[in-house]
């Protein structure tokens, strides 16, 4: 049989590595340059570096003072604001594991999805569907009330960072678990299709739950000391052209 080149073993994570950290700590970015802002028909919303980091250092330690563990999964049912994110890392970086679903599940597809998933605890924000389920619902803005986090979970590469779920076309929902080295791989995307660098201010209208979202429209920028602007909830991308005139 022929031989084959295979250079992907070339760039391979560390063996120590957590998701949150590489996000958010692994470049020298001024932590007052702007992270993140969310766009709003009349204003706009402004995150630091250094406001984000905090509040997901405090989220860190509000999950952990609230009785969740490290190896916990956490079903997150939060809508596209700043608080998806914050509570996505601050479980990681803790060394919980998050559970993004869509806002759009109702009260029995949510409890159906928790069938599957045994979820040790939930974070939810607004009237978003809860399942049926006796366990205590902690909120984001109660968490970000805790001692900060003093030091990010000892994680491997290969550890579970978080679950994401199928649409459940096939009947039964599916939790797909990513590692961390997950955030490694992105590395590759940013070099060889996206050239994303830390000058840059990326624009995704998507929701925050889908995973193509996440990666590309939060996580990426992050990683590079980049800019990520969203949409507030609840605009669509109709609403993109006119904003982003004044955001150029």
């Amino acid at each position: 049989m022929e031989a084959i080149d295979d250079n992907r073993g070339a760039d391979l994570p560390p063996r120590a590595l957590n998701l949150a950290r590489h996000v958010l700590w692994s470049t020298q970015i001024d932590a007052t340059k702007t992270a993140l802002v969310v766009m709003r028909e009349a204003d706009a919303e402004y995150w630091s570096y250094e406001r984000l980091r905090e509040s997901v250092l405090a989220t860190a330690g509000g999950l952990l003072a609230a009785g969740v563990s490290p190896g916990d999964k956490l079903l997150m049912r939060v809508g596209n604001t700043p608080d998806f994110p914050i509570v996505f890392l601050g479980a990681i970086a803790a060394g919980i594991l998050p559970v993004p679903t869509s806002p759009a599940l109702n009260e029995v597809e949510i409890t159906k999805l928790c069938s599957v998933l045994k979820p040790d605890a939930i974070v939810a924000a607004g009237t978003i569907a809860l399942p049926e389920l006796p366990i205590d619902v902690l909120s984001p803005a109660a968490l970000l009330d805790g001692a900060p986090l003093r030091k990010l979970a000892d994680t491997n590469a290969d550890d579970p960072a978080y679950i994401v779920f199928t649409s459940g076309t096939s009947g039964t929902p599916t939790g797909v678990i990513h590692a961390h080295r997950a955030i490694w791989a992105r590395r590759a995307m940013i070099a060889g299709w996206t050239g994303l660098t830390s000058e840059d201010r990326l624009l995704h209208a998507g929701a925050f739950n889908w995973t193509y979202t996440l990666g590309t429209g939060l996580l990426d920028p992050w990683s590079i000391g980049a800019t990520a602007l969203v949409l507030a909830d609840g605009l669509t991308p109709e609403h993109i052209p006119p904003l982003a005139e004044r955001f150029e």
